[in-house]
């Protein structure tokens, strides 16, 4: 990892604070093991596949804390130059544009900037992963029926990300020495949501060709 990589990382420039699991629960020894395997220079589609004995709510659940708290870090690393001067629309290049929708104030798929967008999307996310009554943090209280709905939700938002940071963004990403970091986290984000099914294939079109480059 290059210096200037370090220091941004270093200042953990991320919009909200990390969700963290709580030692001594089963998510943290799931959490322990999920990045063991990584450590470990396990192939990462190997990496993602659900370990032997273990609950596929419970280790989605713990990924889609992981990929919060690492997507929310890539895209504080260029948010200095997303402004909505650059970005007056969140979009994905010219034939992809992402609107905004919420259960609040945006009840109609909104047009925004995207730093607004980025911004509505990780406290939406934030709220969601700190509901108890979503992603139970007690051993033996049951996920609700509509878990994966929403962390199927929440998958493809945070995709959203990547294509808007590979596609407006990424010479500020090779500029700062990131380009292996950012790829890596792309390809483990990416095998795990093939792995189970947690995205439309409309979804993951934009970057369709960089894939197929990096991951087959």
């Amino acid at each position: 990892m290059s210096m200037a990589l370090k220091q941004v990382f270093n200042k953990d420039r991320t919009f909200r604070p990390k969700r963290k699991f709580e030692p001594g629960t089963q998510r943290f020894e799931l959490h322990k093991k999920a990045q063991a395997s990584l450590n470990a220079g396990l192939d990462l589609k190997q990496a993602v596949a659900l370990p032997h004995g273990e609950d596929l709510n419970d280790w989605v659940a713990v990924h889609v804390v992981d990929f919060f708290n690492r997507i929310n870090l890539i895209y504080g690393t260029i948010s200095d130059s997303c402004t909505d001067q650059t970005c007056p629309v969140m979009s994905g290049g010219p034939k992809y544009e992402y609107r905004w929708q919420d259960e609040h104030k945006y009840k109609k798929p909104t047009a925004l900037p995207a730093p607004k967008y980025m911004s509505l999307l990780m406290d939406w996310i934030e709220v969601q992963i700190n509901n108890e009554n979503i992603f139970p943090t007690n051993i033996g209280t049951p996920f609700p029926k509509h878990f994966m709905q929403v962390a199927k939700k929440i998958l493809s938002r945070l995709f959203r990300v990547f294509v808007h940071v590979y596609i407006h963004h990424f010479d500020r990403v090779s500029q700062m020495g990131a380009e292996a970091h950012v790829n890596t986290c792309y390809k483990h984000f990416y095998y795990f949501v093939t792995e189970f099914n947690l995205t439309d294939h409309k979804e993951l079109e934009p970057l369709k060709e960089m894939t197929s480059r990096m991951c087959h």
